[in-house]
């Protein structure tokens, strides 16, 4: 679990179970569908049933579930679970809390929205996804995005990143 930002972590799945899970004081992102959002929403096939009204995302006081995979296809990450996840953070960290973003290993769907929050927020030069990723790296060098984050980053980017 890294500090990205004041008050903002990203982890992996040990990090919440170990250092977060019972401490007060703590928002989590859990950008992870297992098993934490099929927990919150009660299923127990494949998938979450599509027409269930937290399909996508679940919110369970400080706790926000994100039903979202780790794709090598960028069509299969939704904006509005990414857009959840930053709202999320941002009105959690403006409230005064920590904000632990994880996924099961630290590596792609939580560093990547970490990324992106820093970019949109101004916590990072947000010229290019490219050089915003190379210094990433060195906050949070465990960053290895799937094909389906790193994807959907760059696809994106622009709509996201501050022009400030």
């Amino acid at each position: 679990m890294i500090e990205i930002h004041p008050n903002l972590y990203v982890g992996d799945q040990t990090d919440f179970e170990r250092n977060v899970r019972n401490q007060q004081g703590w928002s989590i992102v859990h950008a992870c569908k297992e098993p934490y959002h099929r927990e919150a929403v009660g299923y127990s096939g494949r998938g979450a049933p599509k027409h269930h009204p937290e399909y996508l995302i679940a919110k369970r006081g400080h706790r926000l579930m994100l039903n979202l995979i780790d794709p090598e296809n960028p069509a299969y990450i939704p904006k509005e679970i990414i857009d959840a996840a930053l709202s999320f953070i941002d009105r959690n960290l403006n409230d005064g809390k920590k904000v632990l973003v994880h996924c099961n290993q630290g590596q792609s769907r939580s560093p990547g929205i970490g990324l992106l929050y820093l970019a949109k927020e101004g916590g990072i030069e947000n010229g290019s996804f490219n050089e915003a990723l190379m210094e990433f790296k060195n906050i949070y060098p465990a960053i290895n995005m799937a094909g389906g984050m790193a994807g959907f980053l760059k696809m994106n980017w622009n709509n996201y990143v501050s022009k400030g």
